[in-house]
């Protein structure tokens, strides 16, 4: 079924301009220029996808994401945060309210297209996927961890993690394709009050590489962002 897009940006030029590109790719296109408007068309169209600016006027694009991440019909809706901001700042506290992916401007249509592409392949399997989660057991793919005999497999054979590396790998292994911060995994993963630097998830995420080398499978450095679990 192919996938309506919604495009969500105050400037008429980027909105025509995208709109164009990704219906040359067969995607369905719908157009908001502010916040109150994407809303809308999201309550009233079957939207695929959300490709969405921060800074607009009025109802801004930080505060459209975390509307649609807290209505239940539309929390798993994939954003594509567009923004002419480049402080890591603005980035991170985009994607911890929900965002997928961040584009920042002037945006190349071709690599828009590439990323929606790119979105919606990892949604669609994560929907796949989903059947295949507990609160104790995660498979994908060739992959399977289970909390409870402590044990990470791949097609069949053991790879050993230590608790941190197997709590951090479990942890983003959960949410394939989403971006999480050093400081959003220091919080889930060590916890509020451990008293770890940033430095502590660098070293355990090459760790997590250097034991998944050998699979399809990869810990993404977003830069200046955080990282992603992608296959």
């Amino acid at each position: 079924m192919t996938k309506t897009i919604l495009i969500v940006d105050d400037e008429k030029d980027i909105r025509d301009l995208l709109a164009y590109n990704l219906s040359k790719e067969g995607f369905g296109v719908l157009t908001a220029a502010d916040g109150n408007e994407a809303l809308r068309q999201i309550g009233e169209h079957p939207v695929g996808l959300v490709v969405l600016d921060i800074m607009m006027p009025g109802l801004d694009g930080l505060e459209v994401c975390k509307r649609i991440r807290s209505h239940k019909d539309a929390a798993k809706l994939p954003i594509i945060f567009l923004t002419a901001k480049s402080a890591e700042v603005d980035q991170i506290s985009g994607l911890e309210l929900g965002a997928d992916d961040y584009i920042q401007k002037p945006v190349s249509p071709k690599v828009l297209v590439a990323r929606v592409k790119s979105l919606l392949r990892r949604s669609s399997l994560a929907e796949e996927e989903t059947s295949n989660i507990t609160d104790t057991y995660l498979k994908v793919g060739s992959l399977e961890i289970d909390r409870v005999s402590h044990r990470v497999l791949f097609s069949g054979k053991e790879i050993f993690f230590p608790k941190k590396e197997f709590d951090l790998l479990y942890f983003l292994v959960k949410s394939p394709g989403k971006i999480f911060s050093r400081d959003s995994l220091l919080n889930e993963v060590w916890g509020d009050g451990s008293y770890v630097v940033e430095r502590t998830v660098d070293v355990h995420i090459h760790k997590l590489r250097e034991k998944l080398d050998r699979t399809p499978f990869e810990i993404e450095t977003v830069k200046g962002v955080g990282y992603r679990f992608i296959e």
